[in-house]
C-alpha cells in the first residue's frame, strides 16, 4: 500500500442542482468511510494502534460527508417546496387580496386590505399593530419552518387562537380489580390528572427594503418576504424547541428537570448515563444508546427518531455490532433521514456537543412528547419611517411549546451517573 494510497481521501462533490448526483456521491463517500475505518480497526487489532495516515484520511473523509450531507438538505429543503395555495378560497378572492396585500407592501396603501379584512372580520387590522399577510404567504412560511426546523416537523403541532393552550394529561388510569361472584366491590381510584399549559410567545424579524425595490415590478414581494424571515424564524424556533427558556420563548425540553431512568417520576425526563464523562464507554460503547433505546416503552420505541448534532452522529458513525454490522446507516435515498440501529436520525444543531455531562443524544416519540403551539396569522406591519430610506417589515408570528408527555423522550448523558 503506498503512501497516496492511503493520503489521497475520495473526491466528494455533486452538481449544485442535482439531488439525485449529491446523493450518489454522498454514498460513494460513506462506501469510502467504511473502507479507511475498517483499515483503522484492522491496524489497531494488529498493532494496537492505527497508522497516523489512515487515520489523517478517515478525519477527511468525515469532513468531506458533513459537507455533502450539508448540500444534500439544502437540495432537498428545495425540492420539498410546496405549490402555495389553501383550500377554501376562491381563486378570485385569493387574487383579491394578493393585490392588495402587495400594494400595502409595496406603497403603503391600505385602503383594499382594510377593507376585504373587515369583511371577512380577520383579527390582524392597523389598530392591531399590522395586517395579516395574504393566506398563500402564511400557509408557506408554516410549511417552509416543517423542514427546516427539525422539531417543529417531529412534534404534534397545534394552531390555536389564545394566548394559552391549555391541555389535561392522564399521569395515571383509572384503578381496577378483581372480585369474586358474590364478593364486594369496593369504589376504585379515579385517574389523576395533570394540567398543562402552553402559552405562545412572539417570534419576529424586521428586514429592510428600499423603496426602488418595493417600486421594481419585477420583484415578487411575498417571496421576497418568505426568503427573508423563513430562515430566522426556523433558527429561532429550532433553538427554543430545544434550549428555550419558558419565560419568553418556548420550553425546550432540555431544560425540564432529568433524574437517572431509574428514577423518573412525571414532569422530569429520565436519562441514560455512558459512565464516562465527556465521552462513551471504551468498551461496548453503543451499550448506552441500546440502553436508553429499551428505558422507552414499547408504543414510543416504535415511533422513536434519535436527535443530536452533526459533531455527535460523526463520532457514532463508527460504531459497529457484535456481528462487524455499522449500527449507522446512510439516507436509503435523496430526502430521507439516516439511521440508528433502525431508528431514523435527525440532525439539530442546537443540540449540545458532547462534553462532560451534556444531553448530547435524545431518543424518543417526538410527535407524543413535544407539543408546538401556532397562533393563527403571521402579521406585517409596513414602517416607512423609522429607517429612512428603507422601509421596515416588522413580521410577527406567535408560537409556543413545551413536554406534553415526559414518557416519551429519554436522554443519553456524557457523565459517570
Amino acid at each position: 500500500m503506498t503512501h497516496e494510497t492511503l493520503t489521497t481521501a475520495p473526491e466528494i462533490k455533486a452538481a449544485p442542482d442535482d439531488v439525485n448526483a449529491a446523493f450518489d456521491t454522498f454514498m460513494e463517500g460513506f462506501e469510502a468511510f467504511k473502507e479507511t475505518n475498517d483499515r483503522r480497526l484492522a491496524e489497531m487489532e494488529k498493532k494496537q494502534v492505527a497508522d497516523a495516515l489512515t487515520v489523517e484520511k478517515l478525519g477527511r473523509i468525515d469532513k468531506a460527508m458533513d459537507e455533502q450531507k450539508k448540500l444534500l438538505d439544502r437540495l432537498a429543503l428545495k425540492g420539498a417546496r410546496p405549490p402555495l395555495g389553501r383550500p377554501g378560497v376562491s381563486a378570485a378572492e385569493a387574487l383579491e387580496h394578493k393585490a392588495a396585500f402587495e400594494a400595502y407592501i409595496r406603497r403603503g396603501d391600505e385602503a383594499n386590505l382594510r377593507s376585504i379584512e373587515a369583511k371577512a372580520m380577520a383579527i390582524g387590522t392597523g389598530a392591531d399593530g399590522g395586517y395579516t399577510v395574504t393566506p398563500e404567504l402564511d400557509a408557506e412560511i408554516g410549511r417552509r419552518l416543517s423542514v427546516v426546523s427539525p422539531i417543529r416537523a417531529l412534534a404534534t403541532v397545534r394552531q390555536v387562537s389564545t394566548a394559552v393552550l391549555k391541555k389535561p394529561f392522564a399521569t395515571s388510569g383509572m384503578a381496577t380489580g378483581w372480585a369474586g361472584e358474590t364478593a364486594a366491590r369496593p369504589q376504585t381510584a379515579s385517574a389523576q390528572l395533570a394540567e398543562l399549559a402552553f402559552p405562545v410567545m412572539e417570534l419576529y424579524a424586521m428586514p429592510a427594503a428600499t423603496q426602488a425595490l418595493l417600486d421594481d415590478s419585477a420583484v415578487d414581494i411575498e417571496a421576497w418576504i418568505s426568503s427573508e424571515i423563513e430562515i430566522v424564524f426556523a433558527e429561532q424556533e429550532g433553538a427554543a424547541f430545544v434550549n428555550g427558556d419558558g419565560v419568553t420563548q418556548p420550553s425546550g425540553f432540555l431544560t425540564a428537570t432529568k433524574v437517572a431512568d431509574a428514577s423518573w417520576s412525571w414532569g422530569k425526563l429520565g436519562y441514560v448515563a455512558t459512565g464516562v464523562a465527556g465521552g462513551f464507554a471504551s468498551s461496548g460503547p453503543s451499550d448506552v444508546l441500546i440502553d436508553t433505546v429499551y428505558a422507552l416503552k414499547a408504543g414510543y420505541r416504535q415511533n422513536a427518531t434519535v436527535v443530536m448534532n452533526r459533531k455527535t452522529q460523526n463520532q457514532i458513525r463508527r460504531f459497529k455490532d457484535a456481528n462487524g454490522n455499522y449500527l449507522w446507516l446512510p439516507p436509503t435515498g435523496p430526502g430521507q433521514p439516516a439511521s440508528l440501529m433502525g431508528y431514523p436520525v435527525v440532525e439539530a444543531e442546537d443540540m449540545p456537543n458532547i462534553g462532560a455531562d451534556s444531553f448530547a443524544i435524545a431518543i424518543g416519540d417526538f410527535r407524543a412528547g413535544y407539543l408546538v403551539v401556532d397562533r393563527l396569522g403571521v402579521r406585517v406591519l409596513r414602517d416607512p419611517y423609522s429607517a429612512k430610506p428603507y422601509v421596515l417589515f416588522y413580521t410577527t408570528k406567535r408560537v409556543g411549546g413545551g413536554i406534553q408527555n415526559f414518557e416519551a423522550i429519554k436522554l443519553v448523558k456524557f457523565g459517570t451517573a
